[in-house]
């Protein structure tokens, strides 16, 4: 069955339960580490620093970011089922640190993984 995934900006509250995971490359401004009660921090899941500050959240690139980022994932495939499996059937939460809420990596990640669950439930 397929795990429910959800994004949510570190900085709203309260946030939703389920399986909590940071998919930042850099820890959040203003946010202690003993504040955010975490499950994970998937930073191998995260954009490259390379196209993290290339995009620069210009939301002109956004259609170009999503491309390449989705390459990076590709390239990372294990670690995007290891995520789906760590959930244990709880819903996925994606955190994210971005001010721009339509344009940001966890919105990417969310359909790479949606993706992935649906290409797996066509194989069984």
């Amino acid at each position: 069955m397929p795990v429910s995934i959800q994004i949510w900006r570190v900085y709203h509250k309260p946030r939703p339960a389920g399986y909590a995971v940071l998919v930042e490359r850099l820890w959040p401004r203003g946010i202690r580490k003993t504040d955010l009660a975490l499950d994970e921090w998937a930073k191998d899941l995260a954009p490259s620093t390379a196209l993290r500050q290339w995009f620069g959240h210009e939301p002109e690139r956004w259609e170009e970011f999503q491309r390449r980022y989705r390459l990076e994932l590709a390239a990372a495939i294990p670690a995007a089922r290891q995520l789906l499996s760590a959930a244990g059937g709880r819903p996925l939460i994606l955190l994210y640190a971005a001010h721009d809420e339509a344009h940001n990596g966890a919105l990417v990640l969310q359909g790479f993984l949606q993706d992935l669950q649906g290409a797996a439930a066509s194989r069984d």
